[in-house]
């Protein structure tokens, strides 16, 4: 036990949270019974065009109404979410409310844009106001949010367990995010066959979201080397922790099970589920630990693209998908971050793939791992497969030391001449 007149200097406290789940096929069929524990009358429910017209939020709808809860449905969230499209669905959200729950259904775009609207539909201010600094202000949500219920219909993001709101600030061409406990979901509502009709280039770059969180925060700065912080101090992100651990350790036994087969078999339900429980197993594992590198290039990496236009995903608009984003300098961050915490590299790398050879140079054992994956999924070849070239790498660096938040959560701080060399290894992976 410390003594009441010694000083702590370093951190001996974590903290862990993640919303109840219901998980299963079929799941999503109970979300007017669940919504209706919550004695609410009406609900608006926030999905993206593509999800609308394979009808899932339609059927859910119906749902609603056997519990005699009214709903209407927003479809307008961009694949993607920008400052300006959350913007605009909070407009809608105040101009047709009130609401007493939100139920999102989608990806983690979905999933983030009904965080925001919950937000700002509960509390006054603008986006800003609540933006992780150095973007944002970083005000804390003054009070309660609404009930909100995420349906995921991708197997990635892990949004349905995590406290964190991400989306594209459209002037600074950066993407950041809001973070606060109080805008994780009420309940997470996993249903596997709502990932069966996903293309292979979707679900390929979806899973490799799940890899990066899995692999980053079991490879984050351990909470105990932090310093000590205040009550009012404790960040979401506290750095990896035993918790935290174990759903990651877990969720990399799952890829390794059915990644390769979710992708070349769409329709392999047991692959499908084991993706969905990795995804939302990666959530309960990030979304407290946090992710370091290769997250804090992907901002950057999507918020300057240039002409990239992945098969898979809506047309109309040059985009690089964030699971694709994140993947893509990887393998070069954990070169980089090995000697951090050696052990932890390797015991990734053998989660991920437990017949892998073992090579003579234990800091390639983790990068060959994700590389022989990426290859086998058909994952773009480093930062130039979707159109930089090493000339873009001074303009790319700005945007990654912007996300602090995130790096300080590297067990070995990178500089910015770090950050260049990453990326300009990343040009190309193979």
């Amino acid at each position: 036990m410390s003594h009441p007149d010694v000083e702590l200097t370093e951190e001996t406290i974590f903290t862990w949270g993640a919303p109840p789940l219901k998980f299963g096929a079929g799941a999503s069929d109970e979300v007017g019974f669940e919504m209706s524990g919550y004695g609410v009358k009406r609900v608006l429910i926030v999905t993206d065009p593509g999800i609308h017209a394979l009808g899932a939020p339609q059927r859910i709808a119906d749902n609603l109404r056997r519990y005699d809860i009214e709903s209407e449905i927003f479809d307008g969230v961009h694949v993607e979410p920008t400052d300006d499209s959350m913007n605009k669905a909070t407009e809608y959200a105040r101009a047709q409310g009130p609401w007493d729950g939100f139920v999102a259904v989608g990806g983690g775009s979905a999933i983030d844009t009904a965080k925001a609207i919950n937000l700002l539909t509960s509390h006054p201010g603008e986006l800003m106001d609540y933006i992780n600094k150095p973007i944002g202000n970083a005000k804390t949500p003054p009070g309660q949010l609404k009930p909100l219920i995420a349906i995921p219909t991708t197997a990635g993001t892990g949004s349905e367990s995590t406290a964190m709101c991400v989306l594209d600030i459209l002037s600074m061409k950066v993407k950041t995010g809001i973070s606060h406990w109080r805008l994780r979901p009420t309940l997470a509502v996993i249903d596997p066959l709502l990932t069966m009709s996903l293309p292979p280039e979707v679900t390929a770059a979806s899973g490799m979201d799940i890899v990066c969180h899995a692999v980053e925060s079991y490879t984050a700065r351990y909470y105990s080397t932090f310093d000590r912080k205040k009550p009012e101090e404790r960040v979401t992100y506290c750095g990896s922790n035993p918790v935290s651990d174990l759903w990651c350790e877990k969720a990399m036994t799952l890829i390794a099970q059915s990644f390769r087969t979710a992708v070349h078999e769409g329709d392999n339900l047991e692959a499908r589920s084991n993706m969905m429980m990795a995804a939302t197993f990666a959530g309960m594992g990030f979304g407290n630990s946090g992710v370091h590198i290769p997250h804090a290039n992907a901002y950057p990496i999507a918020g300057m693209v240039k002409d990239y236009h992945p098969r898979g995903y809506p047309e109309e608009e040059p985009m690089v998908p964030h699971g694709q984003s994140v993947s893509l300098t990887a393998p070069e961050a954990f070169r980089f971050s090995f000697e951090s915490a050696p052990e932890r590299h390797l015991r990734a790398a053998e989660l991920m793939d437990p017949r892998a050879d073992r090579l003579n140079d234990a800091r390639e054992q983790l990068p060959s791992v994700l590389i022989s994956l990426m290859r086998d999924i058909d994952i773009p070849n480093g930062i130039g497969g979707v159109g930089y070239t090493e000339a873009d790498v001074p303009d790319l660096v700005p945007g990654t030391m912007k996300q602090q938040r995130l790096l300080a959560t590297c067990p070995k701080t990178p500089t910015e001449d770090d950050i260049a060399d990453i990326l300009t290894k990343s040009v190309e992976n193979w």
